[in-house]
């Protein structure tokens, strides 16, 4: 199974894999239905989730209903209990969107939201997040998570983001970050993508995040939360949601 993943996500472009998706995702999730686990995201409960990962997979990670990974049960979780998202009137702009919340997301009616990417099927800008095509002070809250780690130049897109984003407004940057690292390292002499892979988690990532990225949110201009919310958690729902214990959520604001 591990194995069989694998070769998918390597093999197959994401936007033919998201369309894919969609066909496969209910058959999966009536063989694996259970009580063990459940995705917090639709409160579906499974006997187990799916393996995960472009190198090296990490077990029972991937919901078969809403295929959301840990990164994402946590944000939900984190807006749901911690911030007014769900109910109070807002322009959003999502970067990327993520299958698990584009549906549930474009369905909140007291929301703007707008999706924006240069590959992703879902988004309805098609932009370079270097250059985006808002306004100053355009968006009350605004969601790039997993993305800068496949950007060359992450501090033109970070200056975007702030640039784009109301004073007062939330940026979540989520990023997959490595917290026995002090510094970020990237290199980019490397060029072959199974090399690229090894080094950095996945072929197409230019940089492996180091616990110096908060400070560099910082340095752009945001005021940082570095939040653990695992830690807000009992240890009960962190195994029940197949959360990664210790992950944080860098919670952006613009002063």
């Amino acid at each position: 199974m591990k194995k069989l993943f694998k070769r998918i996500l390597n093999t197959i472009p994401r936007p033919l894999l998201i369309r894919l998706s969609y066909l496969v995702r209910p058959i999966i999730s009536l063989v694996l239905r259970g009580n063990t686990y459940t995705d917090p995201i639709d409160g579906k409960s499974f006997s187990k989730f799916l393996p995960y990962g472009y190198e090296n997979q990490r077990d029972n990670v991937l919901s078969p209903s809403t295929l959301s990974l840990e990164r994402h049960r946590l944000l939900w979780l984190y807006l749901k209990n911690e911030t007014n998202f769900f109910s109070a009137p807002a322009k959003v702009l999502h970067f990327a969107p993520e299958q698990a919340f584009y549906k549930r997301f474009r369905k909140l009616r007291h929301l703007d939201y707008t999706t924006t990417d240069l590959n992703s099927p879902l988004a309805d800008v098609k932009a370079d997040i270097c250059n985006l095509p808002f306004k100053n002070d355009e968006y009350d809250t605004i969601f790039c998570n997993h993305v800068l780690e496949h950007i060359p130049d992450d501090t033109k897109a970070m200056q975007e983001i702030f640039r784009v984003l109301k004073p007062g407004g939330m940026a979540i940057l989520q990023i997959p970050q490595d917290l026995d690292r002090e510094t970020t390292f990237e290199d980019n002499s490397i060029t072959d993508a199974k090399e690229r892979a090894t080094i950095f988690g996945q072929y197409d990532h230019v940089r492996v995040y180091g616990i110096d990225y908060f400070e560099k949110l910082r340095t752009i201009g945001f005021t940082v939360e570095e939040v653990d919310y695992t830690n807000q958690l009992t240890k009960e729902e962190v195994v029940k949601y197949c959360l990664a214990e210790g992950e944080i959520l860098p919670v952006c604001y613009k002063p």
